[in-house]
């Protein structure tokens, strides 16, 4: 019996190493496929990354996304792998998707089918368990992806008129004569206008993409992680409502160079470490107000008759 079983297992680990390069090299040929395919998606893509600031992160995003599947290598179980057909139903979604794209000229559907089809291929080849193994990482590739015009617009004037709002309040707080109009803020004889560039829609992108990271690295409970992503909207917000405020006050104590040197120049490098900073106090919050117990084996002794720790 036990010669049987060892035949048995020898034959499964000389069958395991040809299928398992097999996979390799079908998911290799595809994605040399895909990335023909998708060559001018990606490059449009690009083009937006290095023009447009609010998504400078781009370049990032894929780098993070195969660092992450490899800090989650210890979960991946080979032996788990197995073809999935459902895997070409988003494929097919995907193409679908993408020819939509072309079809109506929507270049963010050209661009969001690049997910369902690497999931399908995922699917496909590696089975389910494959997938959940990967889609973490699949899924933090949207941030990679610029949003509609249509939406960046609309996500900016509800975002110009808060921080507008917000700065002029906080000017008053501390006594000075900041009126709004619109989304121009009168403080003294200087009109401060809250351009669409200092929306904060820029801020907000790059931290929705930043603490998205922190929470899938992070060990901590999904709740907590789920807080972290959440918590993106008022950080950004409140780094863009400083740096305005900032700038009102500078204008009127009649330091109009170095508030425009704030404004245009250091605002890009003073809000991030804010952020962050804010972020880390997040961390520290709940640090102190969530106790972990530790779980102490208790011990116990027959002969004694009771329970030593």
């Amino acid at each position: 019996m036990t010669e049987k079983r060892s035949k048995t297992s020898a034959h499964v680990e000389k069958r395991d190493p040809p299928q398992m390069k097999s996979v390799v090299i079908s998911v290799v040929a595809i994605a040399i496929t895909m990335l023909w395919a998708y060559w001018p998606t990606l490059i449009r893509m690009a083009a937006k990354w290095g023009s447009d600031p609010s998504y400078s992160h781009g370049y990032l995003v894929p780098l993070f996304a195969v660092g992450l599947l490899w800090m989650r290598r210890s979960g991946l179980d080979a032996t788990s792998f197995g073809k999935n057909w459902w895997g070409l139903a988003l494929i097919v979604a995907g193409i679908a998707l993408r020819i939509a794209g072309a079809r109506y000229s929507v270049d963010w559907f050209d661009a969001l089918s690049l997910m369902p089809v690497i999931a399908g291929i995922c699917l496909l080849f590696g089975g389910s368990a494959f997938l959940v193994w990967a889609l973490p990482a699949i899924a933090f590739l949207f941030f990679m992806i610029p949003l509609p015009y249509r939406v960046e617009i609309k996500l900016q004037a509800p975002l110009r008129q808060i921080g507008t709002i917000a700065s002029v309040y906080i000017m008053q707080t501390i006594g000075l004569p900041a009126l709004p109009e619109g989304n121009i803020i009168v403080v003294g004889e200087t009109r401060l206008g809250v351009a669409e560039a200092c929306s904060g829609l820029r801020m907000l992108m790059i931290f929705f993409a930043l603490t998205t990271a922190v929470a899938l690295v992070s060990q901590r409970p999904l709740w907590e992680r789920i807080l972290i992503v959440v918590s993106a909207v008022p950080i950004a917000l409140t780094t863009n409502v400083i740096r305005i405020a900032v700038t009102g006050c500078l204008y009127s104590l009649d330091y109009s160079h170095l508030a425009e040197l704030v404004f245009h120049d250091l605002a890009g490098w003073l809000m991030m470490p804010f952020a962050l900073v804010l972020l880390w106090f997040e961390f520290w919050i709940l640090s102190k107000i969530v106790i972990t117990e530790d779980d102490n084996p208790v011990s116990v002794s027959l002969d004694a008759g009771h329970a030593t720790t």
